[in-house]
């Protein structure tokens, strides 16, 4: 094994001397132009594209979801998911997201083992979701109800949230973002819109197997509490309901009477109603002026003899 370092990539800069919490993605895709053969259609793709791009290029086959990309402001891909596996005669069954279209390489959506695992895979990511769709305000505009729409899904073969009672109370801490874990799907998009595109610093993956969730950087316990600037970069990518605008977290529910978003969790935490302004507490304090301390001075007496007096203030000014 070579002693040698790998080849960094650049970082981003980092603000609040904060880990981004996600690495740079190395890039994945063709390092040529490449032509591609996608179900018997074949294709020219640029350098740097994937087999995804290929395939969203043709009418395949197959309906090919892939729930953790995102192909705009270079957010992943991260093969987080692996709905979007496919078929090659030369690599067998590869996550198209992340591929890259090498020349010659043929394509097959349809085959028998990559439908089976775009199936399989979907539905690990719908048992470990909050399918209670009536009481999201993602409802009509989610990616995973598309998907499972697409592949007529009636019940995840293993089960679903529901069944284990395991739900996270949602945060209704923020003014301005809420969360609800209970339908995160893991794929990491909040999290670098957050860290390599705005550069903030807040979100982060933590914990790991059944309990890894996305949490934040200053550990705080909730959103309100964390270091959020709310620019709401993270709810523009989110591919669920997990993320969502206030104001419009039930825009898209169906009233049912003793029904509604919350109570179907039946936890939430709310917000203290303390304000923080629009920036983050390191910033903040940064541009608070200091608290006036009391001190002792020397000033002199009418007989012209020191003596030892109490100031609160100098400055003369007002204080916040």
């Amino acid at each position: 094994m070579s002693s040698e370092n790998p080849q960094q990539i650049d970082a981003p800069p980092l603000t609040e001397e904060i880990a981004p919490g996600t690495a740079t993605d190395p890039p994945v895709g063709s390092t040529d132009v490449a032509t591609v053969t996608v179900d018997g259609a074949t294709i020219d793709v640029a350098a740097g594209a994937t087999l995804l791009d290929a395939i969203k290029a043709v009418e395949t086959d197959d309906y090919v979801p892939a729930l953790c990309s995102y192909d705009r402001q270079e957010i992943g891909p991260r093969s987080e998911c692996r709905t979007c596996m496919v078929e090659t005669d030369e690599h067998g069954v590869v996550p198209a997201c992340s591929f890259p279209a090498e020349d010659g390489l043929t394509v097959q959506t349809g085959a028998a083992d990559a439908a089976e695992a775009r199936d399989v895979n979907l539905d690990l990511v719908l048992s470990d979701h909050n399918l209670r769709c009536t009481t999201c305000g993602k409802n009509g505009r989610c990616e995973l109800q598309d998907a499972a729409i697409e592949q007529d899904v009636e019940e995840p073969r293993y089960g679903v949230l529901d069944d284990r009672d395991e739900y996270e109370p949602i945060d209704d801490s923020s003014s301005f973002i809420q969360i609800d874990r209970n339908k995160c799907i893991l794929c990491n998009r909040c999290v670098e819109a957050c860290n390599d595109v705005q550069v903030e610093g807040v979100l982060r993956m933590e914990g790991s197997g059944q309990d890894t969730r996305i949490g934040f950087q200053s550990d705080a316990e909730t959103m309100e509490e964390s270091t959020c600037v709310s620019c709401g970069h993270c709810v523009t990518v989110c591919p669920t309901g997990s993320l969502v605008e206030k104001g419009i977290e039930d825009a898209t529910t169906i009233p049912l009477p003793g029904f509604t978003q919350k109570n179907s969790v039946g936890k939430t935490d709310e917000s203290t109603g303390t304000s923080k302004g629009p920036m983050t507490p390191k910033k903040r304090t940064e541009h608070t002026p200091e608290t006036p301390t009391t001190e002792m001075i020397d000033s002199p007496t009418d007989d012209g003899i020191s003596s030892d007096t109490w100031s609160d203030d100098q400055s003369g000014g007002d204080w916040l």
